[in-house]
């Protein structure tokens, strides 16, 4: 229901979810969706990633950095009021619609301890207790002490409004959904030092963008999420961005991300093996758009080809790669069929 799409009236004049006026305003456009859609569509994700805050402050939250005197504080703030937001329409989707089934969605952001040390360890986990954190309110449906410990110690003032601590409560959500491209290494040092808090695994593979390759770590994560949660599973976004080339006969021979996505279902099917009860798998994405991360089209994912590069020099035409046809294989056999 919003995926990036802050309109630029709302973050100029508001500052966006920093903002408490947003949330009637947002809980507004949820109701308008549910009231039009009654009957017609009973599963929702109210707000795409909501966990990436660190450095998607502006298009996620529309905060601007340059309008605010805490930015991390705004951010947090932001978040509190957007979860409160999510939580009111939470419990007003069910109301219109028992049948309505509302889910959050993480970037799936968890690391790997950067080595055996217990400091590593320890704060591997701050790291991903912080990821957690928004699943921890919006399934469980209030805050954990670990968050109220790092705002206290970051000098973070989130203000509650009357009511909030309610709305949490009774909004909570049905299933969790994630996004899943790579993992990273945590630990004291980039945990302490670097501005994700994350840094590079040297030992797997990783695209051209240097998105590390790991389909284990999914199957890790998936059983991380259900364990944590015990609600449905939904993989919604999971893909390689990679460079294309076109033959001269126009066909495109993607065997990579054929490869990429084969490692990842097959992980995806022993998680189901382990007991986690995923419900679906949607790969970003059909066809090549600009990709949100670098502002690139040449940073492609899709399984249709679109002629034109990082400067739209092309025809726009669209032609089918081989993982096209490979993808319609596998979802004729409901993932049987691999080969």
């Amino acid at each position: 229901m919003s995926h990036y799409e802050m309109p630029l009236n709302l973050a100029l004049k508001y500052n966006g979810w920093a903002s408490r006026e947003l949330v009637d305003f947002f809980v507004k456009y949820c109701e308008t969706l549910f009231k039009r859609y009654k009957g017609k569509v009973h599963k929702w994700i109210i707000v795409n990633q909501i966990n990436l805050i660190v450095h998607e402050s502006f298009n996620h939250l529309g905060i601007a950095s340059d309008k605010v005197d805490n930015l991390l504080e705004a951010k947090y703030q932001g978040v509190h009021n957007e979860m409160v937001a999510c939580a009111k329409a939470t419990k007003i989707a069910h109301e219109i619609d028992p049948d309505n089934q509302i889910g959050m969605m993480f970037c799936s952001n968890l690391t790997y301890p950067i080595s055996h040390r217990p400091e590593d360890v320890l704060w591997n986990m701050k790291h991903n207790q912080m990821e957690y954190l928004y699943g921890d309110i919006m399934v469980r449906g209030y805050y954990p002490g670990y968050a109220l410990r790092y705002y206290d110690e970051h000098n973070i003032h989130i203000e509650f409004y009357p009511g909030d601590e309610e709305a949490l409560k009774e909004g909570t959500v049905d299933f969790v959904s994630l996004s899943y491209y790579y993992t990273r290494l945590s630990g004291e040092e980039p945990y302490l030092h670097t501005e994700l808090g994350q840094v590079p695994n040297p030992d797997i593979p990783a695209s051209d963008w240097g998105w590390s390759i790991d389909p284990v770590g999914l199957r890790i994560a998936l059983n991380e999420y259900w364990d944590r949660y015990q609600k449905p599973l939904y993989i919604t976004e999971n893909g390689l961005g990679a460079y294309d080339k076109v033959e001269a006969d126009g066909s495109i021979h993607d065997t990579y991300r054929i490869d990429y996505l084969r490692a990842h279902i097959e992980q995806m099917k022993e998680a189901v093996k382990d007991g986690v009860d995923l419900r679906g798998y949607y790969p970003w994405g059909p066809i090549d758009i600009i990709s949100c991360s670098s502002s690139e089209i040449e940073k492609r994912y899709g399984f249709i080809y679109v002629d034109y590069d990082n400067n739209f020099n092309g025809t726009g035409k669209r032609s089918k790669k081989d993982s096209y046809y490979w993808y319609q294989k596998v979802t004729a056999s409901n993932g049987e069929d691999l080969g």
